[in-house]
């Protein structure tokens, strides 16, 4: 069975995503069954046993800190071997530093962009190993709506997503004559621990044009993870598909 890859899978998005793609199938004839599931974790293991608990062993964890440079090519390695041939990265992990920009530190700037994008890069280029061979395989980048929408304060972070979607476009163009898709999810605003530390500013100008009342949750952005990932996709590949509740609209 083909595997997925999630990182930053134990909290928020993520969360939603591995557990969107390890539910059971449902009784009575679903279409297929639930692929085989990862997910990462860098410093809150006993957030991933849950989700391991919670999908009941459906999905396994696996340590990644995104600042570790080699440790994407061993941990495809590892999910390989426990799990079978990687068909999905899902590319969510990430972190947030706000600053603005005239008072930000090198130290600052370069940790966001060395996690957002470079650990980024890192994880696809692992994985493409394998997928290009077998000439088979998804990747999904999730971005963010600060990529679209300029908030104060989030210059690094808004760089750093930026350049995930720049990145998305160009290396769906490398890839595609190998049957591998490269697409990007931008969500809006979604409450989860990392944007718990979001101004309640920077939260309203990134809520302030959302067409539904409901606004934008994990499980949305989940379900589009999860069809672009699938067949149903098969026909779309460097684009960005935006999941705001119609901020952007």
């Amino acid at each position: 069975m083909a595997a997925v890859l999630v990182t930053g899978g134990s909290r928020g998005i993520g969360r939603a995503v591995v557990e969107a793609l390890a539910a059971a199938p449902a009784a009575g004839g679903a279409p297929a069954p639930a692929p085989a599931v990862a997910f990462t974790w860098r410093s809150h293991e006993a957030a991933a046993r849950e989700v391991e608990a919670a999908t009941g062993g459906r999905a396994r964890a696996f340590q990644l800190d995104l600042r570790d440079h080699a440790r994407p090519d061993d941990l495809v390695a590892e999910v390989e071997a426990a799990l079978g041939p990687l068909h999905g990265l899902v590319n969510n992990a990430g972190e947030r530093r706000e600053g603005l920009l005239a008072l930000m530190s090198d130290d600052d700037w370069e940790a966001v962009l060395d996690v957002n994008l470079g650990g980024l890069f890192r994880c696809c280029r692992a994985a493409l190993r394998g997928m290009l061979v077998r000439r088979r395989g998804v990747i999904v980048n999730v971005a963010s709506l600060s990529a679209l929408h300029g908030v104060a304060g989030q210059t690094a972070y808004a760089a750093s997503k930026a350049g995930i979607l720049g990145l998305t476009r160009a290396l769906a163009r490398e890839v595609g004559k190998r049957q591998v898709r490269v697409n990007a999810v931008v969500p809006g605003f979604v409450a989860t621990d990392l944007t718990a530390g979001v101004p309640a500013a920077a939260a309203a100008a990134l809520r302030a044009g959302e067409c539904l009342p409901g606004g934008t949750s994990a499980a949305a952005v989940a379900e589009a993870v999860r069809f672009l990932l699938s067949d149903g996709a098969a026909g779309i590949t460097g684009q960005t598909l935006v999941v705001d509740a119609g901020a952007s609209a």
